[in-house]
């Protein structure tokens, strides 16, 4: 069975629990004020046949940039986020990608999926979860 193209542009529709998720990230008051007002685009490459994929979360506060082929553990540079690095796995469970972030944080982590024209994330860490959904553009 071959798996889903992510490929595209997705503008956020829907956010929960952010405030809460970014608490867990130890992020201060004042940036995750700001950062829960954001409504930032994914623009999203996907080559399903190498497993290839680059991740841009883009918005009018700051950027975030991630480059990774599916299956293989990379380091990955939170600081943009929060500061942190971490040892970062990205892997299929069906058609949902699941990563896995192994650092100073435990049960770190996100899962997307496609449904129709929408992009899901749910966010993870220790036990908070927070939810983004996310339209694709036309």
């Amino acid at each position: 069975m071959s798996k889903p193209n992510y490929s595209g542009t997705f503008h956020m529709v829907e956010q929960e629990n952010m405030d809460a998720y970014l608490e867990a990230l130890d992020i201060n008051f004042a940036l995750r004020k700001i950062v829960c007002l954001l409504k930032p685009t994914k623009d999203i490459t996907h080559d399903p046949a190498t497993g290839a994929m680059k991740i841009r979360t883009l918005t009018t506060f700051k950027n975030f940039h991630m480059d990774f082929t599916i299956g293989q553990e990379f380091t990955e540079d939170l600081g943009p986020v929060d500061g942190r690095t971490c040892q970062t796995t990205v892997s299929w469970e069906g058609d949902k990608l699941v990563c896995v972030q192994r650092g100073e944080k435990e049960g770190r982590g996100w899962t997307h999926w496609l449904d129709g024209d929408k992009l899901h994330l749910e966010m993870r860490v220790q036990g908070i979860v927070a939810k983004q959904v996310f339209k694709k553009a036309d």
